[in-house]
């Protein structure tokens, strides 16, 4: 019983209950209110006619004939149906069915309620009305009980209409429970497959749209991201591993090589270059994933500032013309001027060095690379790399971009697959996405950015907007 009272279905349904009996109340208090309005000014009005009616026979036939055509009446008429009483001056009676002035009712003109003696009929409820004939005073009244039976009616209804209201509401929120019980239980019967591992498993939905359903979907699909999260960690996981392993084994290799040959120093120097050059690998491998979750956490967004995007975009393409140049690769920069956006200068200058450093990788020899600054509205701007390589299958653009892939054709190719990942954080730390456009042949790579209202300054874009040198510039997709 204690569970019914405190369930969710049975207390809203007590609630909507509460609710309806609130404005069944707000219904009837003012139905109430008519009703004694209208009840009482329709008496006073029959009351008021007697009153008229007896006044005129008073006027044609005097007191006697007043006396008589009351007398008559009181004979007539049902018992405590109405009340007459005519009386002198001194209020004594004179016609009647009253044997004395009622002392609860004042002898002045006007409408009363009061209890009235009827002395053998005992005492009643009654509403009168007190007129003055000249020197006598006349009193006419109709008992209030002649209504109570309509007065019992509607508090039955009342009570009645409750009750239903009370009994619906409760087999309401019981039924509501049970279905609710029932929907909640097939859901806990998929809930604990999924705590213990297994992440295919999806709440019961249903084809109708309710709550219940519409939260099973938004649960399903937080489940899908949590899958495919758990999923990415793994492969991540799995990829450092295998990427760690290499550098490694061969430093492993090296050292045992050094400690068991004892070569000549010139070669052991070689080797201790190669032991360093695999360490660097693996601090560059380090270096991008805490870069990368620095950028997933947003801790990068204390560095945004105001800056000059072309005055970045031409520094980094100043700063790889000399590796163009030794592969005969023309490296053009095209602005469309200084166009100010809010960001991080570092993280810019290192997206944008990896994409020029990917498309130096993939373009022939004797090709094109064009870096794009470009006003696309009033309020975005565009950078974009292009070049003439080989490009990307359509099949593997939405994986170019995971932590650690590396496509067929670039496992001969220098890198542990973060390039393009720590582009694309950078780009969803600035409110933008990374798109991969076929240019047949090549592959132009595109990056928006919101632009400012007012201009960056140019000595504060330049001084921040140099491309990162060192281990930096080191990391391959």
């Amino acid at each position: 019983m204690t569970n019914l009272i405190r369930s969710s279905a049975v207390s809203l349904a007590l609630r909507f209950v509460a609710l309806g009996l609130t404005a069944l109340a707000l219904f009837a208090a003012p139905l109430w209110y008519a009703w004694q309005v209208t009840i009482k000014e329709g008496r006073i009005e029959i009351l008021t006619t007697d009153s008229q009616r007896l006044a005129e026979v008073f006027k044609r036939e005097g007191v006697d004939g007043l006396r008589a055509f009351i007398d008559t009446r009181v004979r007539l008429q049902i018992v405590n149906d109405r009340i007459l009483l005519l009386t002198d001056a001194s209020l004594s009676p004179l016609a009647g069915s009253l044997t004395a002035w009622p002392e609860t009712i004042p002898p002045e003109p006007g409408n009363y309620s009061a209890q009235v003696n009827l002395g053998k009929n005992g005492t009643q409820s009654a509403l009168v009305h007190v007129a003055n004939l000249g020197p006598y005073k006349l009193l006419v009244g109709r008992d209030n009980s002649l209504f109570q039976p309509l007065q019992s009616r509607f508090w039955y209804g009342l009570t009645v209409a409750v009750a239903v209201l009370l009994i619906a509401g409760l087999l309401v929120g019981i039924i509501t429970r049970r279905a609710l019980l029932a929907r909640i239980n097939r859901i806990r019967q998929t809930i604990p497959a999924i705590i213990h591992g297994n992440l295919k498993h999806r709440l019961p939905t249903q084809l109708h749209d309710e709550e219940l359903n519409t939260l099973s979907q938004t649960i399903n699909g937080m489940l899908d991201q949590i899958e495919q999260l758990v999923h990415g960690v793994r492969n991540v996981s799995n990829s450092i591993a295998h990427d760690l392993r290499t550098p490694l084994a061969e430093l492993r290799s090296r050292l045992e090589e050094l400690s068991l040959l004892r070569p000549p120093a010139e070669q052991t120097y070689l080797e201790i270059d190669g032991a360093v050059a695999d360490v660097d690998r693996v601090i560059r491998i380090f270096d991008a994933l805490l870069r990368l979750a620095e950028i997933d956490a947003g801790m990068r967004r204390s560095g945004f500032v105001s800056l000059d995007v072309s005055h970045l975009a031409a520094n980094a393409v100043e700063f790889y013309e000399p590796a163009a140049e030794l592969r005969n690769i023309e490296l053009k920069f095209r602005s469309d001027g200084p166009l100010s956006v809010s960001g991080d200068p570092v993280l810019l200058a290192q997206a944008l060095s990896n994409l020029i450093d990917n498309a130096l990788k993939y373009a022939p020899q004797n090709g094109v690379i064009e870096v794009a600054v470009q006003r696309i509205s009033d309020t975005a701007a565009e950078i974009s790399v292009s070049d003439n390589g080989p490009g990307i299958e359509a099949a593997e653009k939405a994986k170019v971009v995971e932590r650690f892939y590396r496509s067929d054709a670039s496992r001969g190719t220098p890198g542990v697959g973060l390039g393009l990942s720590l582009v694309e954080a950078v780009a969803k730390l600035h409110g933008s996405s990374l798109a991969l456009r076929d240019l047949s042949p090549g592959l132009r790579v595109v990056m928006t950015l919101a632009m400012d209202a007012a201009p960056a300054e140019p000595r504060a874009a330049a001084t921040e907007a140099n491309p990162p040198s060192g281990a930096s510039l080191a990391i391959h997709p």
